[in-house]
């Protein structure tokens, strides 16, 4: 039977000393690894401190000397182009993104109808202008017959007047027994004769009148609607120019949506006419505006170029708020009110030539003014 050899027991200093010396060999394995993390610990923070003073430093003064933001696009004129009158497209003659010149034509819209309705109107034109020849003959007829009528009228008063004289004599003389009775009836007959052709000539000169008047006002009825008949013929000759369609200004075709054949309504959109002129409109906040006026210049980035800075300079500064040029401006009467930083459009001219570069309107553009 194999006897196994007892362990040595350690007395209690001896475990004492042991424990010191496990005790002292973790601290130093600790005392080692100690440093590195306390550097760390430091020079983390140390060195991201430092940064953000540094970026809020070049901040505070670039935004003491610059006012940027990137809610800003460029802007342009867009030419809507529209018939005044309807009718189906008999010649489309640009395509899209063309470049066309002012006053070149465009569409044209068949023309026959509004031929027609020119030729109608030319003619009943000149049916009123040949009642009003007639009429005016009528008038110098008329005038020329009162004039007669007048004379007429000289005539038979002075016969009148004769023959009452001569019945008054007459009338004496055969109270006396001078004359005949026979004389006497024959005066009598003569005044009464003279009163009728004198009645006659008055009422003749009275009627005479009333047809000239009434010519006259017929002449000017016919005048009146030579007026309108005239004023018929120019809106026909307008409604037949107004089949043709021209570029109102130079520029390039955008958003065509009209067709050979199509049947188009006045007013209808047809295509729009962008020009070369473009701008930027920039939306910077109320507090961005306090040293910004017009004239400062401008480093314009557009999203398109990004490697490219345009020159370009503040034009002018809209005098209302973009919400308060809204159609439906904010109405702040309630007491639910919460102050909100308005923004206010600024526009802004290129200052260089950009006609090599496709900067068109709605593009995304950031601009950077320097206001000191």
């Amino acid at each position: 039977m194999d006897e196994q050899t007892p362990k040595k027991k350690l007395s209690k200093d001896e475990l004492d000393e042991k424990a010191k010396e496990v005790l002292k060999a973790r601290k130093a394995r600790a005392k080692k690894k100690r440093p590195e993390y306390k550097k760390k610990r430091v020079i983390v923070p140390t060195v991201t401190a430092v940064i953000l003073v540094i970026t809020g430093i070049v901040m505070a003064i670039h935004s003491t000397f610059f006012q940027s933001t990137d809610d800003a696009f460029v802007e342009g004129r867009l030419i809507s182009v529209a018939p005044r009158v309807s009718g189906p497209v008999v010649k489309l003659l640009v395509d899209d993104n063309e470049e066309v010149q002012a006053g070149q034509l465009l569409v044209e819209i068949d023309p026959n109808d509004y031929e027609v309705k020119l030729h109608q109107a030319e003619a009943k034109l000149a049916e009123a202008k040949a009642r009003l020849n007639v009429t005016d003959k009528q008038i110098d007829e008329g005038s020329s017959n009162v004039q007669q009528s007048f004379e007429d009228i000289t005539s038979t008063q002075s016969k009148l007047d004769f023959a009452r004289k001569d019945y008054k004599r007459y009338s004496d003389m055969y109270k006396e027994g001078i004359v005949s009775k026979q004389d006497y009836d024959n005066s009598n007959t003569h005044l009464t004769v003279a009163q009728a052709n004198h009645k006659a000539a008055t009422e003749k000169s009275k009627a005479l009148q009333s047809a000239l008047e009434s010519n006259k006002a017929k002449k000017e009825s016919v005048q009146a609607e030579i007026k309108k008949l005239e004023a018929e013929v120019e809106q026909a000759k307008l409604d037949l120019s107004y089949t043709k369609i021209y570029a109102p200004q130079a520029g390039k075709v955008s958003a065509r949506s009209v067709e050979m054949g199509n049947y188009v309504q006045v007013g209808q959109p047809l295509m729009e006419i962008v020009p070369d002129e473009v701008w930027v409109v920039a939306n910077f906040k109320e507090i961005q505006l306090t040293y910004m006026k017009a004239g400062q210049p401008v480093s314009i980035k557009v999203d398109t170029y990004p490697g490219k800075r345009f020159k370009g300079r503040v034009d002018s500064i809209q005098r209302a708020t973009g919400a308060k040029s809204s159609l439906f401006p904010p109405e702040n009467a309630v007491g639910s009110y919460v102050k909100i930083v308005q923004r206010v459009p600024v526009k802004i001219v290129f200052e260089e030539d950009i006609s090599d570069y496709n900067i068109v309107p709605g593009m995304s553009v950031v601009p950077k003014v320097k206001v000191k």
